[in-house]
């Protein structure tokens, strides 16, 4: 069973729909987070310790995560999909979007 992290800025949009799309594929959990410290469920050194996979939405988040959290990667893989805060929560194009990006890597 891997283990796959998506983030984004508020862990309110982007990330939580791509928990929610991919929570049911097999082989994997899902969770998801904010880098910002306000976010729904802001990252933590937890989180990424879990991760075998990070995904993340936009560079400035990989540029974000990369240093302060650098010990507790480890060997997780971060992947950047460069997808923009444009979409709402489940948003048809947002979706389509993950759908075609995420599992190449799974």
């Amino acid at each position: 069973m891997k283990n796959v992290l998506f983030v984004c800025s508020q862990n309110k949009l982007r990330s939580p729909t791509a928990e929610q799309i991919f929570a049911d594929w097999p082989g994997i959990e899902t969770s998801s987070a904010g880098t910002n410290n306000d976010a729904e469920n802001p990252l933590s050194d937890e989180l990424v310790e879990w991760a075998d996979i990070i995904f993340v939405m936009e560079r400035t988040h990989r540029t974000k995560l990369q240093p302060r959290y650098r010990a507790a990667m480890k060997s997780a893989r971060l992947i950047c999909l460069d997808i923009p805060d444009d979409y709402q929560f489940m948003d048809p194009r947002l979706v389509e979007l993950l759908k075609v990006k995420v599992p190449r890597y799974l």
